[in-house]
């Protein structure tokens, strides 16, 4: 899409402080963090949210998954614990109509969220 925003970081169009880039997924800081490690994860496709997913995206899923893990390992909150959140419309906090997973950790997280 051409005026999605996380799209056009996929591009290079937008620069972002890429942490991992893969084949299907591109992972990068987010902008705005919530915890000492606040990291989007998303789709090179663009799906516009969880909503939109089909099962031909189960592939890119489990990549997003793993790159997860990967990330959390490299910044050092797999193992005291990390949150993978997908967020779906405006009260859900989505503000980018890509697919995105935050990942985020480096500090408890509180129950109930928001």
């Amino acid at each position: 899409m051409t005026d999605c925003l996380f799209c056009k970081i996929v591009a290079g169009e937008i620069p972002a402080d890429v942490v991992l880039d893969r084949e299907g997924v591109l992972a990068f800081r987010d902008i705005n963090p919530q915890a000492p490690v606040h990291v989007l994860v998303i789709p090179k496709e663009h799906i516009q949210d969880a909503t939109t997913i089909r099962p031909t995206h189960g592939g890119v899923l489990t990549e997003m998954i793993a790159a997860a893990g990967e990330i959390a390992s490299a910044g050092d909150v797999d193992q005291s614990g990390y949150r993978l959140v997908f967020n779906v419309g405006p009260d859900a906090g989505q503000t980018v109509l890509h697919l995105h997973m935050h990942l985020l950790g480096g500090r408890p997280m509180a129950w109930p969220p928001g």
